[in-house]
């Protein structure tokens, strides 16, 4: 990745992130407008955002790493990655995206700019799809990065995709998007008192999948290389 200043890279992650909430949200309006069957609204929900996924972090990567995630940015954080200073300029900016992403899709159909959920999505399975979503989400990201760094987004992109069907939850796996959807009462939105289990969920998802990832992905040769340097 080029050595891009702190402004552009936080302009990327508001950016990306703003266009992906964009993409949730209108997407789910479209689809609800479309059709009164849930399971192909679901659909249209789905393959707009695993393809938007894919084209925002193929164009944004290079200038930010391409988190759109504060769970992601939080692991990259815990590694090292990233700096604390820096970490938190992130989320603020990914928090911010999302807002206006979600503003914008309501402003494109014509409704109100920001609207309160009523949309219930709370209790064991949902809180444990979520953590799920987010595991694998960061595993792919971590294993990704690590075996084939040009297929990430299309290893994330198919993954969300994949996502929205196996989880009960559709795969939020992102708190900033989950406080994003929280202003929208459409087809994608969640009420704000669900938003603390959700979160809680996505970042207990993340950061297991960083430790087991780390015991994963060393080889026996890492291994048998620190325990010599330590002797």
């Amino acid at each position: 990745m080029a050595d891009y200043s702190v402004p552009r890279r936080l302009a990327a992650e508001a950016l990306g992130t703003a266009f992906l909430v964009a993409t949730v949200v209108g997407s789910g309006i479209m689809a609800e407008t479309l059709t009164p069957d849930k399971a192909v609204a679901l659909l249209g929900n789905t393959l707009p955002t695993g393809a938007i996924l894919v084209v925002l972090i193929t164009v944004l990567a290079p200038v930010s790493g391409a988190h759109f995630n504060p769970a992601v940015t939080l692991v990259f954080t815990a590694s090292r990655q990233l700096s604390v200073r820096l970490a938190g300029f992130y989320i603020a900016a990914q928090i911010l995206g999302g807002i206006v992403g979600t503003i914008t899709a309501h402003a494109m159909f014509g409704q109100a700019l920001v609207q309160a959920s009523v949309h219930i999505r709370t209790g064991a399975a949902q809180w444990l799809s979520e953590g799920v979503a987010t595991f694998g989400l960061v595993a792919v990201i971590l294993a990704g990065a690590r075996f084939e760094r040009k297929a990430v987004p299309w290893l994330v992109g198919l993954y969300i995709t994949a996502a929205y069907w196996f989880t009960a939850s559709t795969s939020f796996a992102n708190p900033a998007v989950a406080v994003a959807r929280s202003l929208t009462n459409s087809f994608s939105g969640i009420r704000a008192a669900d938003l603390p289990g959700f979160v809680a969920a996505e970042m207990a998802g993340a950061f297991i999948a960083a430790a087991v990832m780390s015991w994963l992905l060393t080889p026996a040769t890492t291994i048998a290389q620190t325990e010599r340097a330590r002797s």
